[in-house]
């Protein structure tokens, strides 16, 4: 199967580091966040990428152009204008970079892409988000249930703990929300039929609403419960958690 990935979008939540580069370009750990994403796949032998582009896309075009530059030792002769690449940190990926549009939504995005889907089915994420999601499990989830479409469901944990006031307005406890008692929402890894193609009308449609509405009022989406870690990146602070795991040797979302 392939993996498509959504890149396009502004990112504006986070303008202290989108401003100069698109969202998915965000390093953790010294890497891009697209490169922790793909590492995830290519865990489970997805290793063909279509990478749906908008904002900034030449940023990311540069960075897998010059994917040894930016990965290995290099010696640059320029006596002879030659490149000796040391060390080689090759991926056995094969990226195609699709311009989407700068102001596309996501479900034309999707759409823009389809004359790349050869296959009959296909994996789809954010290009903003990590996960230890077992994904072979979601494509055998989807593969037995026959359906168009199958969405990755999560518990974020809470934000806020929650206070019960006695009687004389003390504090008689407080705890943490746990992720449990949150309610599911979209954990953003889907296995797709190419039928999905036909829910899209155009540039201004919105995966996340019409599409999706439909496919559930015409019972062709199920949900793939995910319970372990899950983590977007839409502003600052989730950011900086990701790159606090990484640096402490705990992140979760390195699975290979």
């Amino acid at each position: 199967m392939k993996a498509v990935i959504l890149a396009g979008g502004f990112g504006t939540r986070l303008a202290e580091e989108t401003h100069n580069k698109p969202k998915p370009m965000i390093e953790i750990g010294g890497k891009p966040l697209i490169w922790h994403i793909m590492k995830i796949y290519s865990h489970y032998g997805i290793n063909d990428f279509i990478i749906c582009l908008g904002y900034m896309g030449y940023y990311i075009k540069e960075y897998f152009n010059n994917y040894f530059l930016h990965t290995s030792d290099v010696t640059l002769d320029f006596s002879n204008n030659s490149t000796i690449v040391h060390s080689r940190s090759a991926e056995p990926w094969k990226v195609s970079l699709i311009d989407t549009g700068i102001n596309t939504m996501t479900g034309g995005r999707i759409k823009r892409i389809e004359p790349y889907i050869e296959e009959e089915d296909f994996l789809l994420t954010y290009g903003d988000g990590v996960s230890n999601v077992n994904i072979q499990e979601t494509i055998d989830f989807h593969l037995k249930h026959k359906k168009a479409a199958t969405i990755t469901v999560v518990q974020p944990a809470g934000r806020f703990g929650s206070v019960v006031l006695g009687e004389d307005k003390g504090v008689s406890v407080f705890k943490e929300k746990p992720a449990e008692e949150s309610g599911w929402i979209n954990g953003g890894f889907f296995v797709l039929n190419r039928s999905i193609f036909n829910y899209i009308q155009n540039d201004a449609t919105t995966w996340e609403r019409d599409p999706l509405e439909r496919l559930s009022a015409d019972k062709e989406l199920l949900a793939y419960q995910h319970k372990g870690f899950w983590q977007p990146v839409d502003t600052l602070r989730d950011k900086k958690l990701l790159e606090t795991l990484w640096q402490e040797n705990n992140p979760a979302w390195k699975v290979w």
